[in-house]
């Protein structure tokens, strides 16, 4: 098997992307990869100027990059603009706030995914994971609410779903794939209702471990925390 190398020489897998990296899971995820061995390359909003609004800003930044990347993980998410909350009736939708959540967590990591079939190998398995939540779920919808937030991880896992096919037919070992990370215990959940919030590291450990356990047959598919499928 052909293994690709990047420019500095090392192997595809054992570098890694984390877009998102400065945030709670996303600062785990790299530090739990570190402790792996990987080439860990984190961007960030804070860091590295990267804003899903301004989409040069993307271009700009991932251009930039050598890859190939064995591992490319999205990160990043927004439950609600800042000053307001997640809407719990229809008559709290407000556009502005509406476009805000949706670019955040479903046009960014797009994107991002624009980028994948660049950044990554073309030989061997290489994962690309997108958080997404369950609460994106269409058939899990049972307590209704959250319409912004809802929507745009269903968007986020569509988008996921159709990158997977298209992905495939150039790199046959890609793995593409969105996961749900469980409620995790950081700024993004500080006000979120929950019997247990697992901490960041947890949670990353979590997540690459249902990764490691992965074949690139399932790419395309949402995942949570334990390894077990969501329903779209």
């Amino acid at each position: 098997m052909t293994t690709d190398r990047s420019d500095d020489g090392t192997t595809s897998h054992n570098r890694a992307l984390v877009i998102g990296a400065s945030g709670g899971i996303g600062a785990a995820l790299c530090a739990a990869l570190s402790e792996r061995g990987y080439d860990v390359t984190g961007l960030s909003r804070t860091a590295d100027g990267i804003d899903f609004a301004e989409p040069a800003s993307v271009t700009s930044r991932l251009e930039a990059l050598s890859g190939p990347f064995g591992m490319i993980l999205v990160a990043s998410g927004l439950l609600a603009p800042e000053g307001a909350r997640p809407e719990k009736s229809l008559a709290e939708i407000d556009v502005s706030r509406m476009a805000e959540v949706m670019t955040a967590n479903a046009i960014g990591p797009a994107l991002v995914l624009r980028h994948a079939p660049r950044l990554l190998p073309r030989n061997g398995r290489s994962v690309v994971g997108v958080l997404t939540a369950r609460v994106g779920s269409i058939g899990d919808n049972r307590l209704g609410g959250w319409y912004s937030y809802r929507a745009s991880k269903a968007a986020a896992n569509q988008i996921v779903h159709t990158a997977a096919i298209e992905i495939a037919r150039t790199h046959p070992g890609a793995l593409v794939v969105a996961l749900h990370p469980g409620t995790v215990a950081t700024e993004f959940t500080r006000d979120y209702p929950a019997h247990r919030k697992v901490a960041p590291a947890e949670a990353a450990g979590n997540l690459l471990g249902v990764l490691d356990g992965l074949e690139p047959q399932q790419t395309g598919q949402f995942f949570d925390w334990a390894g077990k499928p969501v329903p779209w």
